[in-house]
């Protein structure tokens, strides 16, 4: 086992019908809004938020899910789709007694990057589910120019090559597409020992649905409170995406960063004070339900 950084308690969690994912949890004050992180592409839930867990559970309840492929996701023999992490984190919400009617703080799904496309389409395919969205560099499109749909189309070719070839040559057509650069970094072992849980033809459809996601037909129609967190330095995710994002949600604040799209991480002291001012806007304006209802179906919780 490769050392990493201090990270909080984790569970593997069964989801009825859907497969066993794993989350972590910060319990945070009593009665703090709850904060469900979803993490980016290629970087699971731990890589995403280990410089965030502890400055976020001072404020508020955090829970973290890994997506399917990436991370200790979901396993599944179906395509990988953005809709099915939605599903997802709505069943992890609801096995938790977090989901539609419950009474308690506000529920707030903070997403990172791909992260934030699945915060939206779980606003989309689970009304109630949560009362309000962070939404961290992150878009309404990805895909727009021609190199931009070459790029991502391609991914499905290797996602499909990755499947017929033998384990070693899917690892290292994944890697040359989803690598992270880690060279000078004090946690360059556990960083690609992370990297290494990811299911990598999972991972390259992830990335080829990335490209596919398009929200701008009905991201304006959100009707919870928002806040955009917008990396202006940004060369993944353009700052003007971002902006476009904030100005189509009506009354989203907007929270900027002076660093790069792996601010979470290269630049925490700048990141998490724009990440906290963003969820606790969100929070302030929230309006969750009082009325108490048991959730139809329960997580089966298991240690790792």
């Amino acid at each position: 086992m490769v050392d990493g950084p201090p990270l909080p308690p984790g569970r593997h969690l069964d989801l009825p019908g859907r497969g066993t994912t794993f989350v972590r949890e910060v319990e945070g004050p009593a009665g703090a809004p709850v904060l469900l992180l979803l993490h980016g592409w290629t970087a699971g839930s731990d890589l995403t938020w280990f410089a965030c867990f502890e400055e976020l559970g001072r404020r508020f309840r955090v829970l973290s899910i890994d997506h399917r492929g990436h991370g200790r996701g979901i396993r599944s023999r179906s395509r990988f789709s953005l809709e099915d992490c939605a599903d997802d984190a709505a069943a992890l919400l609801g096995g938790l007694g977090l989901g539609p009617g419950r009474a308690g703080p506000p529920v707030l799904a903070v997403g990172y990057s791909m992260g934030g496309c699945i915060a939206q389409l779980l606003w989309r395919r689970h009304p109630g589910a949560v009362d309000g969205l962070v939404l961290c560099s992150t878009s309404a499109v990805f895909t727009e120019s021609p190199v931009e749909r070459r790029y991502f189309a391609a991914l499905g070719g290797l996602a499909l090559a990755s499947r017929v070839t033998p384990g070693p040559l899917r690892r290292h057509l994944a890697r040359r597409v989803v690598g992270r650069r880690v060279a000078d970094c004090s946690l360059q072992a556990w960083i690609l020992d992370e990297l290494h849980r990811n299911d990598p033809t999972t991972v390259l459809e992830a990335g080829q649905a990335l490209g596919r996601f398009d929200s701008r037909s009905w991201v304006s129609e959100i009707d919870l409170p928002t806040a955009v967190v917008v990396t202006t330095a940004d060369r993944q995710v353009l700052p003007r995406r971002q902006h476009a994002l904030a100005r189509a949600l009506a009354g989203s604040s907007v929270h900027e960063v002076a660093a790069g799209h792996d601010a979470c991480v290269s630049a925490p002291e700048r990141f998490l004070p724009a990440l906290v001012d963003g969820c606790r806007s969100v929070a302030s304006r929230a309006d969750p339900p009082t009325a108490v209802t048991s959730p139809a179906a329960r997580a089966t919780i298991r240690s790792p």
